[in-house]
């Protein structure tokens, strides 16, 4: 058997994360592989729902080297990120390696080595997980007292409300995605929404100005998670461009927390039942980092690190929420950490020469 290839940094995801990273490892004339378990890039945007729109505009959304095309200040969908996000890697060349999901990372020989799905292997100096936050669906044990015949799925394999059928449906989470896909619903048919805890709503925008403008201005999205500001925003979400009010206008039925079900019927906190056709779990994800066969947690399993970088030398994070910042695991904000990270892999291995990238540029 051949030996397997060898990086000087292997990078996990081909999201906006492991693309910027991408860009980063370029400038720094290093040989590296993105590797990306789906087709294609951006696979965590095409599992969204189909009028998904971001809440950042335009001008904020660019990685590193290349503009978001359109109206800065408009906001734009699912597939104008996919697209773009496709044409950043064609733009640079980005050596992404797709249907190459990685089982297991290890120490092995002073490196790490990735054993990936098809009996492959790769060999890294170092190595970036950039997959992201959007792994394992989180779904309520008490789903599956449900009976069979209500559709149910999570927000991840929901598309559009063509999918379901006729009759009430209940999502579940008051997060900006159980607001948005609730009040795509509520045009077409009866819509229920159940929030667990209260969220802060914000405007998306405030005198004019787009609420990141603000947030920029008054240096917030620059406020550290080891700030007391940043402590206190990092437990707390937040919806942006929706509100309980707004819902409401929109035909929404607003439920305290779902606690329980049988049958057709969904039980609430406050005792109150609902009969439903469909149920949505816009209920979030969890991480699953046990294919990492090194010590990266804590006794009670969470992920040990500082602004990304692990106690495993040459091992790092990219993308996570509030990894550092509220932009941490946004678009037009992960190039900050992006940076640090690569300025951390140039100091373990300061030997490659900096590549300029000023003529492959357009723009940022």
């Amino acid at each position: 058997m051949p030996a397997p290839d060898h990086y000087d940094v292997a990078v996990i995801g081909a999201g906006q994360a492991g693309l910027t990273m991408g860009y980063e490892l370029t400038r720094q004339g290093r040989s590296f592989v993105i590797l990306e378990a789906a087709d294609a890039v951006g696979s965590a945007w095409r599992t969204r729902w189909d009028s998904l729109t971001l809440f950042t505009p335009r001008r904020y959304d660019g990685l590193p080297g290349l503009e978001f095309p359109g109206d800065p200040d408009g906001y734009p969908t699912r597939d104008e990120v996919i697209a773009y996000l496709e044409s950043y890697a064609q733009t640079f060349e980005l050596p992404v390696q797709t249907g190459s999901e990685v089982r297991a990372v290890r120490s092995e020989n002073g490196s790490f080595a990735l054993d990936l799905q098809d009996g492959e292997a790769v060999e890294a100096d170092q190595v970036v997980v950039a997959t992201g936050p959007f792994q394992i669906p989180r779904v309520p044990k008490f789903a599956a007292d449900l009976d069979p015949k209500v559709f149910q799925t999570h927000s991840v394999g929901y598309r559009n409300p063509g999918e379901l059928p006729d009759g009430p449906v209940l999502v579940v989470g008051g997060g900006n995605t159980g607001f948005q896909i609730a009040e795509e619903l509520a045009a077409t048919r009866e819509t229920h929404l159940s929030v667990g805890s209260r969220q802060m709503p914000l405007p998306q925008r405030i005198a004019g100005r787009d609420l990141f403008w603000w947030l920029g201005k008054l240096g917030i999205l620059e406020k550290s998670v080891d700030t007391r500001l940043g402590r206190r925003l990092s437990t707390r979400d937040t919806l942006i461009g929706s509100s309980p009010r707004g819902a409401k206008r929109a035909g929404v039925v607003l439920h305290g927390r779902a606690v329980g079900a049988s049958g057709r019927t969904v039980v609430f906190e406050d005792g109150s039942t609902l009969d439903v056709a469909s149920a949505i779990w816009a209920s979030g994800y969890r991480f699953d980092h046990s294919w990492i066969d090194l010590p990266i947690t804590d006794s009670g399993g969470k992920l040990v690190h500082r602004r990304g970088v692990t106690d495993v030398p040459g091992l790092y994070f990219l993308g996570l929420p509030w990894q550092h910042t509220r932009g941490s695991a946004l678009v037009g904000w992960v190039k900050d950490d992006a940076r640090f990270i690569a300025e951390r892999i140039a100091e373990r291995a300061p030997a490659a020469a900096e590549t300029s990238l000023e003529g492959a540029t357009h723009g940022k």
